[in-house]
């Protein structure tokens, strides 16, 4: 029982001797370690800082995509890549408002539809107040449970608004604000173009993505879909919701049935429409943000491969140093492998240092990086894989560039050690 305590024993007061005169040996020679340990600083700390912007910009997409909901499905045209209508025109391919008709009775897993329609920008109007370049959207009532838009202010577009093609108008409360509006606007009329409009309800603002965002102000003004033709012939596309993030994949199988029969696309052609889900958004979105930690990470990292010839030099500095106390050693009895686990262990201490320095440094470098003005990284953060990727690096780092001067030093002759100069 002693003889099989005795072997850990040994071994836990060989690496615990190591590691003291390896830390002896680093506060001996302090600034020839630091310059040594200069390069896994730096690697480190690039490392940790680029995962860090790299997770705090992908958190802050997933967190505002996760405003809009994960069960959301877009429909819109899409010309094929094949088939007889591949070089068709827009006019050819887009959407008709008939061809969504009763698309709830035939697919059960779809909560809702909403009908979209754009004619692009134009010129809104109050008194002598004017704004240009105000998006014009159709909606349907079902639109605001879809993107999760409320009314703020108002009500919201009725079924009766729509058969009637009233009209009637939803605002934002930045452009209320841009034609010196009253904050209760409801009643008030506008024209766009030429045409008047009751308001009837202010909408909330859409949230600011980071994707696509500009600094160039925005403005934006819905209309019931069916009124929408007044303004002009519109452009159209849908979004939908199913029912639960379970039967999302059914719901778009059942739409994609439903729209190749009311396009009446034969077996055996493409579809001319896409349709799309924003987890499937989101899916591509995350195997994109892993590949480009993966590789901005491995980029950033040569520089702890740098980091790691300046160890293994100044570790054949170093045994050639001590070669008479190697010799020292070896003529009390001391063996190979008691010497080379001496000069690894100390190896592997320089680069645990230099990794730990590293990660304050990366920490300074995140909260730089999550103050940046309009940067839009504040949920920029070190997660823990990543320092545990650094100091395992580090870690063999310097057993592989470590090992070279560690059986250096084991294999000097006592002898010939003593008798160096």
């Amino acid at each position: 029982m002693k003889a099989v305590l005795a072997l850990p024993l040994a071994f836990f007061r060989l690496f615990y001797q190591s590691i003291y005169l390896a830390l002896t040996q680093i506060w001996a020679n302090k600034t020839r370690s630091v310059l040594t340990t200069l390069g896994i600083v730096i690697g480190v700390a690039s490392v940790t800082a680029v995962i860090a912007g790299l997770t705090g910009l992908k958190a802050k997409i997933l967190s505002q995509v996760e405003t809009f909901g994960t069960n959301e499905i877009f429909l819109s045209p899409q010309t094929p890549q094949r088939g007889p209508l591949r070089h068709a025109t827009w006019w050819q391919i887009r959407f008709r408002p008939e061809q969504f008709d009763n698309v709830l009775e035939h697919c059960p897993s779809v909560a809702v539809v909403s009908r979209i329609g754009g004619v692009g920008r134009r010129t809104v109007r109050c008194a002598e107040q004017a704004v240009d370049n105000v998006n014009i959207t159709g909606i349907e009532p079902a639109y605001h449970q879809i993107e999760h838009r409320p009314v703020v202010l108002g009500r919201v577009f009725s079924p009766i608004d729509d058969e009637q093609v009233r009209q009637v108008c939803l605002i934002e409360p930045k452009l209320r604000d841009k034609l010196h509006m009253d904050r209760d606007c409801i009643g008030e009329t506008i024209r766009i173009a030429s045409t008047a409009f009751r308001v009837v309800g202010v909408i909330e603002p859409r949230p600011q993505m980071i994707i696509g965002d500009s600094s160039q102000e925005r403005y934006e003004v819905f209309v019931p879909f069916k009124t929408l033709k007044k303004l002009g012939e519109p452009w159209m596309y849908a979004v939908a919701s199913g029912k639960s993030a379970e039967t999302l994949e059914d719901a778009q199988a059942e739409l994609k049935f439903f729209l190749r029969r009311t396009r009446n696309i034969r077996p055996g052609q493409p579809d001319t429409f896409r349709v799309e889900s924003l987890q499937n958004a989101l899916d591509s979105f995350n195997k994109i943000a892993v590949v480009v930690t993966m590789v901005a990470g491995g980029i950033v990292g040569i520089s702890l491969l740098v980091g790691g010839v300046g160890i293994m030099n100044i570790m054949l500095v170093s045994v050639s140093e001590r070669t008479r106390e190697i010799g020292l050693r070896k003529a009390v009895g001391a063996r190979r492998s008691a010497i080379m686990t001496q000069f690894l262990i100390e190896s592997i201490t320089l680069c645990f240092f230099g990794g730990l320095v590293g990660v304050g440094f990366g920490q300074l470098l995140t909260m730089a990086i999550a103050n940046i003005p309009r940067a839009k990284l504040d949920m920029a953060h070190i997660p823990l894989w990543a320092i545990g990727i650094s100091f395992g690096f580090a870690g063999v780092v310097g057993i592989c560039f470590g090992m070279v001067p560690a059986i250096k030093a084991a294999r000097l002759d006592p002898i010939e050690a003593l008798r160096h100069e």
